[in-house]
């Protein structure tokens, strides 16, 4: 009798204990990323005061590469940007291509100083996106991608850390990667900077830990380097270890790839490129990494203690919510031509 109300104990406390993770998981998961109708249109140089619809993600492609920028009081930053940007991509005579900036709910006047830019470089396709609110890069990428018209679509950050020029590296590995338009994913890396000035001399990047052992003792907290083993820890045990640089902000995905992966995604906040590369890795898409150049710009507004904690918070999310199949990513047949 004593045996089995143990045993009856040990059950309700253990359910007792799941339901109550469960409910904690619910409440600090993400709510779905809404799209209000304002956000299916854009402004450009031809048309800057009307509002043009977006091509969806869905829809067939029309150009052969859509740059999907995310900025977020980017007003210093961007011109510098789209000036190399724009530069390179004009030099590459056989490809077609446009340029999608989505203001992620800037305060500093992002979406007209990117007008302005769209009015100065008239030839190219340049397409501003004004979200009502601030979102997070998450989100205003994942918005980029599902509006894109391009055969393949690159994210690109708006400090021009990462050399445009490298696209050419990525481009060659997806044909590789991915023949015939088929689905695949091409990551920038850093990885291989971990022992140059560039690396040494910018701030704790905890998505390469090696750099931040090569900072000198004084400079390491005991705190900091139980978040970078932590966090490295999870990135293991969420299933995208193999990847050495999950957090480059420059990745190249195929149009087939982007259709799958995108409409899936959940998280708004700056560890969502984890999120795609689990996506990719559920769905069997291929992903490669190409080593690119990288230098530090200074107006960072990442807070590395803050965004470590919600990193190791979101990841430990991600990975449940997929334990528990409240988050699928389900594969997309492509239409026969």
């Amino acid at each position: 009798m004593d045996t089995h109300l143990i045993l009856y104990g040990a059950l309700a406390l253990s359910g007792g204990i799941f339901l109550s993770l469960y409910i904690a998981l619910v409440f600090w998961s993400p709510p779905p990323i809404v799209t209000h109708e304002s956000e299916k249109k854009y402004r450009s140089h031809a048309s800057p005061k009307k509002s043009l619809t977006l091509t969806r993600l869905a829809d067939p492609s029309s150009v052969d590469l859509t740059i999907v920028v995310p900025a977020y009081n980017e007003t210093e930053r961007l011109p510098i940007m789209m000036a190399s940007t724009i530069k390179h991509l004009t030099s590459q005579k056989n490809r077609t291509f446009e340029i999608l900036i989505v203001d992620d709910g800037s305060t500093d006047g992002t979406s007209d100083t990117a007008l302005k830019l769209a009015s100065k470089y008239s030839k190219p396709n340049i397409r501003v996106v004004t979200l009502e609110k601030n979102i997070g890069k998450g989100g205003a990428v994942r918005h980029g991608m599902l509006y894109s018209s391009g055969e393949r679509l690159l994210m690109a950050d708006a400090d021009d850390a990462s050399r445009i020029e490298d696209l050419e590296a990525l481009w060659k590995t997806l044909d590789t990667l991915a023949p015939n338009n088929g689905a695949g994913v091409v990551v920038g890396s850093r990885a291989h900077l971990v022992k140059s000035e560039a690396v040494v001399k910018v701030r704790v990047d905890f998505s390469l830990s090696p750099a931040f052992d090569l900072l000198p003792p004084t400079q390491r907290s005991l705190l900091r380097n139980i978040l970078m083993y932590g966090l490295h820890t999870i990135l293991r045990i969420v299933g995208v270890g193999h990847i050495r640089d999950t957090q480059c902000g420059f990745k190249l995905f195929s149009r087939a790839a982007a259709r799958q992966i995108f409409p899936a995604q959940h998280l708004p906040t700056w560890i969502f490129d984890v999120e795609l590369l689990l996506l990719a890795k559920q769905l069997r898409i291929p992903v490669a990494e190409v080593p690119i150049e990288w230098h530090e710009v200074a107006g960072s507004k990442l807070n590395v203690m803050t965004a470590s904690l919600q990193m190791l918070r979101d990841l430990l999310i991600v990975r449940a919510n997929h334990l528990l199949g409240r988050w699928k990513a389900v594969p997309v047949k492509e239409k026969a031509d």
